[in-house]
């Protein structure tokens, strides 16, 4: 239910079987990126390394762990703004992870749910649906709601939907 009228889904990593996809497909086209564990267990032959993915004008990069140059820390909640280099240029940091400057990435690892807004970029980890900081129950996803002229952000609760 929380993905019922989406035009699009994108999957930042941990895919551990096709199947996972193939039932997303059914509700809307999917864009997935491999993670870390991609040669070891990710038995998904749709993902691929880093990608762009152009939507509504926006350019949305997406990858499993986001590792930003010159910033030591996981990208966690509230932790990139006093983590990142203020010298430093995030589009700059971007382009060397997708090749080309994107304003809104999406990306997964830390399973630590994350909607914010640094330099101009949008950064959204949904956090996880099955996998809340390491443990198996129902966690959460996001909703990116695109136009050529905004972009947001909301993350669902996937606990809290009305059955």
């Amino acid at each position: 239910r929380a993905f019922e009228g989406v035009d699009l889904i994108l999957h930042a990593g941990d895919i551990y079987i096709a199947s996972c996809l193939e039932w997303l497909a059914r509700i809307a086209p999917v864009r997935a990126t491999a993670s870390w564990a991609g040669s070891l267990r990710e038995g998904a032959s749709r993902v691929s390394q880093p990608l762009v993915v152009e939507v509504e004008g926006h350019s949305i990069g997406l990858v499993h762990e986001l590792v930003l140059s010159g910033m030591n820390d996981d990208a966690l909640p509230g932790a990139i703004a006093p983590s990142f280099p203020a010298e430093g240029s995030l589009q700059q940091a971007l382009m060397e992870i997708f090749g080309k400057a994107v304003d809104t990435v999406v990306f997964g690892y830390t399973h630590e749910a994350l909607v914010e807004l640094h330099q101009g970029v949008l950064l959204v980890n949904p956090g996880s649906p099955t996998t809340v900081k390491q443990l198996v129950r129902l966690g959460t996803v996001a909703i990116l709601e695109l136009t050529p002229e905004s972009r947001e952000a909301r993350i669902i609760n996937l606990a809290g939907l009305d059955k």
